[in-house]
């Protein structure tokens, strides 16, 4: 078992940044792939980003590419999401996910979710 906590969500102006933290606890998160996905009201849950066990591999959303980066500290349990040039069209709330070494850009891919932080952008 894993438990995640994200943290670091919030209110920014557009164009503005935030840093998304998610800590991990239980099983030896080296152990997992990350990822972070996002749901905005009336949409479905989409994917954000996603980061090897090692961190040396990432992939993006093309909606996303350019501007988030995602990385992680395994020593610390904690994986982030670096959030910059923010648009409104990012407001949503972002979770954290955990899942095998093999686990994509597929929200069934993730065995283990956090309870989401909330991220509002202004225009």
């Amino acid at each position: 078992q894993v438990q995640l906590v994200e943290s670091g969500g919030g209110l920014v102006q557009a164009g503005g940044s935030l840093r998304l933290s998610c800590a991990a606890s239980g099983r030896t998160f080296s152990s997992y792939a990350a990822g972070w996905f996002r749901q905005a009201p009336g949409k479905e849950r989409e994917f954000v980003a996603r980061i090897s066990r090692s961190g040396g591999s990432a992939y993006y959303a093309d909606s996303v590419k350019g501007r988030f980066t995602i990385s992680r500290a395994n020593a610390k349990n904690t994986v982030y999401l670096q959030m910059n040039s923010l648009k409104p069209e990012d407001t949503a709330v972002y979770y954290c996910a955990a899942g095998g070494t093999y686990a994509g850009i597929g929200r069934y891919d993730y065995d283990y979710w956090g309870q989401g932080t909330q991220v509002t952008v202004s225009s």
